[in-house]
């Protein structure tokens, strides 16, 4: 497994745009961390069994490389919500009940965890907002981006400004979905239908979460794009949940992709 001393992210081109504006953000891989066993690498899961100081140090790494320290990165206890909450300061380290937050806080970093679902990262470079969500099926289907990008303008940032780029993710390739979960979505829009082809198994199908993500977050009216980087198919880079699942494993990391306003 990948080791180091220091995280190695993945980097958004779209959001690199914002670079000159003092946004910083990364999409982390499972590189530079001290977690061992099932969780080698950068595992910055609370809600795992990993050695909780192994976790301490991961987060803390995480937080170094923007140039902080662990106590101004801000996670979330995430529910596949639609829910977004707005970070003023980190505070004590609670950890608030949702899948989105957003920030005009210069030195607060924002971060989610993911082992699957999509992890979005969005900026208004103008307004210097910025906001990080975590949507797997769930969250996409009930509208956390959408809810994103609304508690962003009201810290003042405007839709038409902000870029929203989509990290590490399951793939279609490797995302097979029953009869009724394909129901779910066709009932709630007929057209969403495009992101469904069916699998080598009889009423079942592979589902394109990316591509339902890159939609909706097109359709909500900001600049978005995809790494098109598979979480399930790179097991050396990424943590995977489905990965888990079909090992019978008892347990999994999680990486984070994260982003911060530099202080001036």
């Amino acid at each position: 497994m990948i080791s180091g001393v220091r995280p190695s992210p993945l980097q958004s081109p779209l959001l690199n745009e914002n670079a000159a504006t003092g946004i910083a953000h990364g999409f982390f891989t499972r590189a530079g961390g001290v977690s061992e066993g099932l969780y080698a690498g950068l595992n910055v899961g609370l809600g795992s069994y990993d050695e909780p100081e192994r976790i301490r140090e991961n987060r803390s790494r995480v937080a170094g490389w923007f140039g902080a320290g662990p106590s101004d990165l801000a996670t979330l206890y995430q529910v596949h919500s639609p829910d977004v909450v707005t970070i003023n300061e980190v505070g004590d380290g609670e950890r608030p009940t949702a899948d989105g937050h957003v920030t005009a806080t210069p030195g607060v970093i924002l971060g989610v965890l993911t082992a699957d679902c999509g992890p979005i990262l969005f900026a208004d470079p103008d307004a210097r907002v910025i906001g990080a969500a975590h949507a797997g099926w769930k969250g996409a289907f009930d509208g956390v981006l959408e809810n994103t990008i609304a508690a962003m303008e009201t810290l003042g940032a405007r839709r038409e400004n902000i870029t929203a780029s989509l990290g590490p993710s399951i793939s279609k390739t490797n995302y097979e979905v029953g009869p009724e979960f394909h129901a779910r979505f066709v009932e709630r829009n007929a057209g969403w239908a495009r992101f469904f082809t069916p699998s080598a198994k009889p009423g079942h199908f592979m589902f394109d979460l990316p591509g339902l993500t890159i939609s909706r977050l097109e359709q909500a009216g900001v600049r978005a794009e995809n790494l098109d980087v598979c979480t399930y198919a790179d097991e050396q880079r990424f943590f995977s949940y489905r990965r888990t699942t079909h090992r019978n494993e008892p347990d999994y990391g999680r990486q984070i992709s994260a982003i911060m306003i530099r202080e001036d």
